[in-house]
């Protein structure tokens, strides 16, 4: 069996926002609790959760049955940063499979699905395949590590996802996985989060400290 080490990447600076999204109330938990709940109830072998290195309040409100929680203090320069502080903490391993924190909708059938289809085939990477596009969770291999390693920015994953598509070999190397639901949205501005609200049927929290448009 392939040991697979889930990393929710939950250290964004919800500048566009306005306030920590990761503690905004989400039908009776916050968001990246109820996000972390569906990957711990997942296969996965083990759960690491990044947090940012000002997000005490993350930390402190996350809800976890069995996830690690590691902090990233340099989450200031993109999501690469902790990306790379989440393969530190899983540590020897045969893939991750990389979450967002402010993404709710990935389920533990989603996610079991996913590996699943990795598992069968253990190319370099496997990308979740919705019925509008391509989207989380991610499985990358041991074997990409170094690659992941090396990356800069934000949205630097996704550029090694369009380089390695554009190989002929690439079907070898990266599998699309089809799942037969819409790409969940993640929470990156007040409209992102009324709109999540409304699909899951929670009432969103006041816009409290809300910045103008």
């Amino acid at each position: 069996m392939a040991s697979v080490v889930g990393v929710v990447l939950g250290a964004g600076a919800s500048r566009r926002l306005g306030r920590p999204k990761q503690t905004l109330p989400f039908g009776g938990r916050n968001l990246l609790s109820h996000v972390v709940a569906d990957v711990e109830a997942s296969s996965l072998d083990r759960v690491v959760v990044v947090v940012g290195g000002e997000a005490d309040a993350a930390r402190a409100t996350l809800v976890r049955v069995r996830a690690e929680v590691v902090t990233n203090d340099d989450n200031g320069e993109g999501c690469a940063t902790s990306l790379q502080a989440g393969l530190d903490a899983a540590g020897h391993c045969d893939a991750i499979v990389m979450l967002l924190g402010d993404m709710p909708g990935v389920t533990a059938d989603v996610i079991d699905q996913v590996i699943g289809v990795w598992s069968r085939r253990r190319t370099w990477a496997a990308l979740t395949e919705y019925r509008d596009g391509l989207g989380h969770p991610f499985v990358f291999s041991a074997a990409a590590f170094d690659t992941l390693r090396g990356l800069h920015g934000d949205k630097a994953v996704w550029k090694i996802v369009d380089q390695t598509s554009s190989d002929h070999t690439s079907s070898e190397r990266l599998i699309r996985v089809p799942v037969d639901l819409a790409r969940p949205r993640d929470v990156d501005t007040w409209e992102d989060y009324e709109a999540v609200c409304a699909v899951f049927g929670f009432t969103p929290a006041a816009p409290v400290g809300r910045p103008g448009s």
